[in-house]
């Protein structure tokens, strides 16, 4: 896979970790967006965004999703904005209160798992709907797998015109109670989605411990990579991370190391498919 371009896709805030858990986890809307621009400068070209009240609480708030967007847009040039609709992001029809400001990409999960304290519900009316939104508003999914199974409903869902093709899948493992972070779970997957849609792309995303190691995999097996404080606060095992731009500076020295370019903004658009900026 030497030579085929990776987009760095940072992941800036989350919902779980704090400033408590660790000082550098952005916040305000200043935050988000001082934070993203370090992101961008280090080779990030994939903002996946979601947001917080000032007091560190998680946000819905559709207004302030635009503010984040409308700040990234205007200092990271041509940086793809993805707005989460995860199930932190509000309950219900919630979830997608803020995809009429049109973001580029959103993510969908499109079936329910365990996690660690809680079931991660995805009512398939909720789902479709979420579905329906993001086709109304040309916004590109980000399929986030937390189950192979979800996998295959979303691309059951594409190949019937309920989401547009075609699809880009983010494997997440390691989350405690859903797919371990192993290898060949892994590679199935991958294979799999060839199999079913070979022209779709994919990236890889590990949580805590397994996020450098993702890394390493979906560099080695052509994928793109996912990295940044919401999958993880500490950069090495005893260290809190400084910033989310010390993590994606070191997924694009690992790209030079396997003979991948980091994709620009510009070129992640282009292998994603989407509208120029």
């Amino acid at each position: 896979m030497a030579g085929k371009p990776c987009i760095i896709t940072v992941a800036i805030t989350g919902s779980v970790p704090t400033k408590k858990d660790n000082p550098a986890v952005p916040v305000t809307v200043a935050e988000h967006i001082e934070s993203t621009h370090a992101s961008y400068e280090a080779g990030a070209s994939l903002a996946h965004i979601h947001v917080r009240n000032d007091d560190g609480t998680v946000s819905s708030n559709p207004d302030r999703f635009a503010a984040v967007g409308e700040g990234i847009r205007k200092h990271c040039p041509g940086m793809i904005i993805q707005f989460s609709t995860g199930g932190r992001s509000g309950t219900g029809s919630e979830r997608g209160g803020m995809l009429h400001h049109r973001p580029d990409m959103a993510s969908l999960s499109t079936g329910s798992c365990n996690f660690p304290l809680r079931i991660y519900e995805n009512h398939p009316d909720l789902i479709k709907e979420l579905a329906s939104k993001m086709i109304q508003y040309d916004i590109k999914p980000e399929i986030e797998a937390f189950d192979v199974s979800m996998m295959y409903q979303a691309v059951m869902m594409s190949e019937a015109g309920m989401l547009k093709k075609p699809l880009h899948v983010q494997f997440v493992l390691g989350v405690k109670n859903a797919l371990p972070c192993i290898r060949q779970v892994l590679d199935f997957q991958v294979a799999e989605l060839k199999r079913l849609q070979p022209e779709a792309t994919w990236t890889a995303a590990g949580i805590a411990k397994h996020q450098l190691e993702c890394n390493h995999w979906a560099l080695e097996m052509g994928g793109h990579c996912r990295t940044g404080l919401e999958d993880n606060i500490r950069f090495e095992k005893t260290e809190l991370a400084k910033s989310n731009a010390q993590f994606v500076k070191r997924v694009a020295d690992l790209c030079a190391k396997y003979d991948r370019p980091v994709a620009t903004a510009k070129q992640a658009r282009e292998i994603l498919g989407l509208r120029a900026a």
